[in-house]
């Protein structure tokens, strides 16, 4: 057993047995300007990888009263937590937002024209740097 272990330490200090330590990063270094660390690209997960987190947080926020809030409420949450909403920076103009939630999104094969409106409304008159400062 002995002699088995002295080989493998000595192939390992040659380079022909690579260990793998849990944890440790797999890859190419190069070398780049002096002070800088370049590290490798991200190696991909094999199969049956895990990754674990701790528990998400699971409160969402209170949205500003007012008009449309129920809307906001009932439609964007299909898609997300309103949360997400009150994260933002406040934009002074939601319309492009929208668009996007709308048409890029799809939204628009759920939410009516008329709340989307109501929405729209109700995040400009709430969620824009005027209002925010409130």
């Amino acid at each position: 057993m002995k002699r088995i272990l002295i080989l493998v330490a000595l192939l390992m200090a040659v380079g022909l047995v690579v260990a793998e330590v849990p944890g440790a990063v797999i890859g190419q270094w190069t070398q780049g300007p002096l002070g800088t660390i370049l590290q490798p690209a991200p190696v991909a997960a094999g199969e049956g990888s895990t990754i674990k987190i701790g528990p998400l947080p699971m409160y969402t926020a209170e949205l500003a009263d007012g008009e449309g809030k129920e809307l906001v409420m009932g439609y964007c949450s299909i898609c997300h937590s309103v949360t997400y909403i009150t994260m933002q920076p406040p934009l002074a103009n939601w319309k492009p937002t929208m668009d996007k939630m709308m048409k890029t999104f799809g939204a628009e094969k759920f939410i009516p024209p008329d709340a989307a409106e109501k929405i729209l409304a109700y995040l400009q008159a709430h969620y824009t740097p005027q209002t925010r400062k409130q």
